[in-house]
């Protein structure tokens, strides 16, 4: 299958003042590779550029008419040598009339999305264009049941090196977390650390005191403003519109972890090493939202770190069970008294932990691979 692909590719030169985004290129590429697929690109063309501008920023028109009309053009020109477009597109970057065009020249276009859950509580009409929407969460399935949009649930699309693809007898005594830094992570690992549990914190933000949330952008003008007011309410409702802003105005918890906690972000190596070598390698699913209530959806550290061959604890979510055998491939844990019950168990039992290393790896290798997905993708499209 040959794919033209649009996976939030910049060129190259110094990253945009957006949350973390390259990696979503390098795992997508080198699973199409490893899939004895081939994928192609337009040249010269920044997808990311894209998520800079607010939704109603004329600099977010003139993005989409360059890159749309550059899109069409390549695709006119190429398309003996495409079977497929294959994006990573935020509904502000859809231009829905460049996307049937695309359709009409014979090309089926997917749409891969994996903040569903985060950002919405009905889907943006500009997902609907797609002939198919690759669909990470399994606690958003129902968005795209109730409005009929074609969807196919598979795992978010992470690939690692072959050379780290195996069992490893060494292990270090770390309790490791690397992530970044919001105000519910946080508190977790407060109250964990708190029952007990030396847990290394590594990521953006524990040590400088900002939060993941914190992306430097410039501010709306008042017409803009208005307008994202607008499209808040359109997204999240009328209830996460009031949550939103009740929630501004709101003074943060205060999280106390001992400075002895926390730990430079780590190099690629390291990070590597980290994941692998930790006697217990944590996760947390809670995610920052308008909500009063917890939410929660699996990440893309359930994939990475399985694959990596980790002994994995991470935060329950309903979406696990869709991709693990929990107590066998992975362990979860629900509150904080949990995750420290889990964290003793799991020290007292290297047999246990083992087991998890193993049968994790083995379960994400072989069944939630990059590969496997596109030859999901391909067999529903064709």
């Amino acid at each position: 299958m040959k794919i033209l692909l649009s996976f939030l590719q910049d060129n190259g030169g110094q990253p945009h003042a957006i949350p973390a985004y390259r990696f979503w290129t390098y795992y997508i590429k080198n699973g199409i590779e490893e899939a004895g697929m081939q994928w192609t690109e337009i040249p010269g063309l920044d997808w990311a550029a894209g998520l800079v501008p607010y939704e109603n920023d004329p600099a977010l028109q003139q993005w989409k008419q360059q890159a749309w009309e550059k899109t069409i053009n390549h695709i006119k020109a190429n398309r003996g040598q495409i079977d497929v477009f294959l994006c990573y597109l935020y509904p502000k970057q859809i231009d829905a009339e460049a996307i049937k065009q695309i359709k009409a020249m014979g090309v089926p276009c997917v749409n891969f999305y994996c903040d569903n859950v985060r950002s919405f509580i009905k889907l943006p009409r500009q997902f609907k264009v797609f002939d198919l929407v690759w669909v990470p969460e399994f606690e958003a399935l129902h968005l795209y049941q109730k409005t009929g949009v074609p969807h196919i649930n598979l795992p978010m699309p992470m690939w690692v090196d072959p050379k780290y693809r195996h069992f490893s007898e060494q292990e270090t005594d770390i309790i490791s977390f690397i992530g970044s830094k919001d105000d519910l992570r946080a508190q977790l690992l407060a109250d964990a650390i708190a029952g007990g549990v030396p847990i290394q914190i590594r990521g953006n933000g524990w040590n400088n005191g900002t939060n993941e949330s914190a992306v430097q952008q410039s501010s709306p003008n008042g017409s803009s403003k208005i307008k994202n007011q607008f499209n808040l309410l359109r997204n999240a409702g009328i209830r996460g519109f009031v949550a939103y802003h009740r929630k501004r105005n709101e003074k943060p918890l205060e999280a106390h972890i001992p400075p002895g906690n926390i730990f430079e972000k780590p190099g690629f190596d390291e990070y590597i090493g980290l994941s692998r070598q930790s006697v217990i390698t944590l996760g947390i699913n809670r995610v920052p939202t308008f909500s009063k209530n917890l939410v929660t959806y699996s990440r893309l550290r359930d994939l990475e770190a399985p694959m990596l061959g980790a002994c994995y604890l991470t935060e329950y979510t309903a979406g696990l069970s869709q991709l693990y055998d929990l107590g066998t491939d992975i362990e979860t844990y629900t509150n904080a008294d949990e995750l420290v019950y889990k964290c003793r168990e799991l020290m007292a039992s290297k047999n246990k932990r083992k087991e998890l290393r193993i049968k994790g790896q083995q379960r994400a290798l072989d069944t939630h691979s990059i590969p496997q997905s596109l030859q999901l993708i391909k067999t529903r499209l064709f």
